[in-house]
């Protein structure tokens, strides 16, 4: 079954669009110590064919640049529990991503959509203590007063920040440490939201910055232990790419395209962290990315593995 990504028309959260910020340039300075490498081919290969089956290398103990190696595996940054569990819906929307605009009818998403279901438990992503716990009625968090409605923001390690919005009842206050998985609060759809939901946003450093987030599909673990995530950073010679459309075709070994998957790079107002598109909860497995750049075809071949994070870097002409 293919499994399309549309970015879809859907108000759940509007926020508003931030100042332009420049692209930057990717670096290799922070990136995590990979597990697997595959030796560097050529990026542009519009004759190579599917059924070529491509080989993946075994894991190595040398370093991996996915700069200079067709991509990396490392075990990423999976370290917070979902805010929603199941049996209530805990995957994200996938009609308003991180970063997206829902096909430039809305501003840049700054969070992500879980659940939808009026009063179902929100818990704490990690272990924190609560910084703020209320209705937005002073505009702190975000340009706008009465932007998130009843929200709560939870400190963790690390200048790590959490925050919940919409919510129909708070259950902690200011000051409270909280253990993970113990429960906060319950969907709602206060503030600026058309229909129950739980926006769900991480942040990091500033708290107050409302540029300060990055992509909560890759601080959530995935939510099922056979699922990966692939996050991409597509270069152009002046840094980060600021428009282009990828696909990524999940194989099967004999070489059958099992699902079939549509991304966009961030919308260039959110372009602040090394990558500028990535996907979660991609089942383990063998994934051909592809996109058309000027005229000219690019395509990857990478591996996606159980609970950990394949980083792929594209440079295009």
């Amino acid at each position: 079954m293919k499994k399309y990504i549309f970015i879809l028309c859907l108000f759940l959260a509007s926020c508003a669009p931030g100042p332009n910020t420049a692209p930057v340039t990717a670096t290799t300075s922070n990136l995590p110590t990979a597990t697997t490498a595959v030796a560097p081919t050529a990026t542009l290969t519009p004759t190579i064919s599917p059924s070529q089956n491509p080989v993946i290398s075994t894991a190595t103990s040398v370093p991996c640049d996915p700069h200079t190696a067709d991509y990396c595996i490392t075990n990423g940054h999976f370290i917070l529990r979902r805010p929603i569990q199941p049996p209530a819906n805990d995957s994200v929307d996938v009609t308003y991503r991180y970063a997206s605009t829902a096909n430039g009818t809305r501003d840049p998403h700054h969070g992500v959509e879980i659940g939808k279901d009026f009063g179902t438990p929100v818990q704490a992503a990690a272990e924190g203590v609560i910084i703020f716990a209320g209705p937005d009625k002073v505009a702190i968090y975000s340009p706008w007063s009465n932007f998130y409605g009843n929200m709560i923001v939870i400190r963790h390690a690390d200048d790590l920040f959490t925050l919940y919005a919409h919510l129909s009842e708070i259950e902690v206050e200011v000051g409270k440490a909280v253990q993970v998985g113990e429960k906060i609060g319950e969907v709602g759809q206060t503030g600026a939201a058309t229909g129950s939901h739980l926006h769900f946003e991480v942040r990091r450093g500033e708290v107050e910055n409302y540029f300060s987030t990055v992509n909560p599909e890759l601080w959530l673990a995935p939510s099922q232990t056979e699922y990966g995530a692939v996050a991409l950073t597509i270069l152009d010679e002046a840094g980060l790419l600021q428009r282009a459309k990828l696909t990524l075709q999940h194989y099967s070994d004999v070489n059958e395209i099992l699902e079939e998957y549509y991304l966009d790079t961030y919308d260039p107002h959110m372009l602040v962290d090394a990558e500028n598109a990535a996907l979660s909860d991609l089942p383990a497995g063998r994934y051909r990315i592809t996109l058309i750049q000027n005229g000219h075809l690019y395509e990857r071949w990478v591996e996606v593995q159980s609970g950990k994070l394949t980083q792929v870097v594209i440079t295009v002409k």
